[in-house]
């Protein structure tokens, strides 16, 4: 595995593997990887020739007050498990390298509408900087495919909106969400829960899945869905943004029990932002099973 710094040695490397007719994957990550992450790069590597791993720490998507100077950073041992799972090159460039004519003065990718709902209420300017950076990341690797998990599923509409407004040529594919045996979604953050908070975690994956089976006995009120979902979060020492029952296509408000639903939730437990989601199907109400 080559570890490329610089965008033109990128490049370089990648124009001859162009030049071999060979296919090529990207994983965008911010590193500190854990299993979920890992299982993005294994996808990858099946869909494409070769695969390359960006680990880059954004910080146009962290919004005031949020982690980024804390942020884990491990280019250590994330290079040595990169090592061992096989992938070709490790894309991770500086600050200065990304954006070179400093943070304020960038151009920057919005994605109205969508970007400004659920996590982007919350944390206002962060899906212009996630929009932002993989659009760069994409325009740097000119990759065939890209590989995203589905925990973020707002951010995997976002970046599935970008590439079809902006003309990518490049398929967005998605990879189920991968987590502990107790139901919590693996994330970087979860290394800010502590013991105790680390047991309560999972109930924030419990209320989805109570939503749901609400929805599939045939439950209508959405509106009282979502409010006992945040009631159990609030009873359980979460500290709630949402609960949403929303459309799987665009995150658009349903009208009422309808095909395609998901249902999203974002709570604060001590220092750790959880996100999580359960999309549906049908009407039914049945979580959706991995689509790769």
């Amino acid at each position: 595995m080559q570890t490329i710094s610089t965008i033109a040695a990128l490049r370089a490397t990648l124009g001859q593997w162009r030049r071999e007719g060979l296919s090529i994957s990207l994983v965008p990550t911010m590193g500190n990887l854990h299993e979920g992450h890992l299982a993005l790069v294994h996808k990858a590597r099946q869909l494409g020739d070769r695969t390359v791993v960006s680990l880059f720490v954004n910080p146009i998507q962290f919004v005031a007050g949020e982690d980024y100077e804390t942020y884990p950073r491990t280019l250590g041992e994330d290079s040595r498990r990169l090592g061992e799972l096989g992938p070709d090159v490790l894309f991770a460039p500086s600050v200065q390298e990304m954006y070179p004519a400093g943070l304020q003065g960038h151009t920057r990718v919005e994605v109205p509408g969508l970007g400004d709902i659920l996590c982007g209420e919350f944390r206002p300017g962060h899906f212009t900087g996630v929009a932002t950076v993989v659009a760069k990341l994409l325009n740097a690797v000119q990759p065939d495919l890209a590989v995203f998990g589905e925990k973020d599923y707002q951010q995997l509409l976002v970046i599935r909106r970008l590439v079809r407004d902006l003309c990518l040529p490049v398929e967005i594919h998605a990879l189920a969400t991968v987590r502990e045996a107790d139901g919590l979604a693996l994330s970087s953050r979860n290394g800010y829960l502590s013991a105790r908070e680390r047991r309560v975690a999972p109930v924030l994956y419990r209320s989805l899945q109570h939503a749901a089976r609400r929805l599939g006995r045939g439950e209508g009120n959405l509106e009282a869905v979502e409010r006992a979902g945040l009631q159990e979060l609030r009873e359980a020492g979460l500290r709630p943004d949402y609960f949403s029952i929303r459309r799987g296509a665009d995150l658009s408000q349903p009208e009422g029990a309808e095909d395609g639903l998901v249902i999203l939730a974002a709570a604060w437990l001590g220092k750790a932002r959880l996100i999580d989601n359960i999309a549906l199907h049908n009407q039914h109400c049945t979580p959706e099973r991995n689509r790769e």
